[in-house]
């Protein structure tokens, strides 16, 4: 039987696949497979296998070690939301720079002409950002 399953082997015709093909993402797609299968599962076990233990410390609402007194709902300052949101935006806008640093020369008038807009967008928005005092905090 072995011997039949090996000849049979050996004669079929090799088929060269070309490596642009979604053939070459079957390993990922395992590799995917095979963590979202593991993380589940360990998830399981640990529900499993672990304690279960409900005591009302457990139970009871985490505050880091902190009475809590007052209403959750207090309300919070709009300019510290809005400080963040602007760090982040401008914080990507700069990690644009990076990979043109890199290739500036090969992108030629082009890509100078496209980061030259780039960077002029980016100061538009940033004379805005101070022409409306945003960053003031003593307001």
């Amino acid at each position: 039987m072995l011997y039949y399953i090996i000849t049979l082997v050996a004669n079929l015709p090799i088929v060269s696949v070309p490596s642009e093909t979604s053939s070459s993402f079957i390993p990922i797609g395992l590799q995917f497979i095979f963590v979202i299968l593991f993380v589940f599962g360990m998830i399981g076990l640990s529900a499993l296998l672990g304690p279960k233990r409900k005591t009302k410390d457990k139970l009871d609402n985490f505050a880091s070690g902190i009475t809590s007194h007052g209403d959750a709902r207090s309300p919070m300052a709009v300019k510290y939301f809005l400080v963040a949101i602007l760090f982040v935006l401008f914080d990507v806008e700069i990690v644009f720079f990076y990979p043109y640093a890199t290739i500036f020369r090969d992108l030629g008038w082009h890509g100078f002409l496209a980061i030259l807009l780039f960077l002029a967008l980016f100061l538009v928005g940033f004379t805005y950002i101070m022409q409306q005092n945003i960053m003031d905090w003593e307001e």
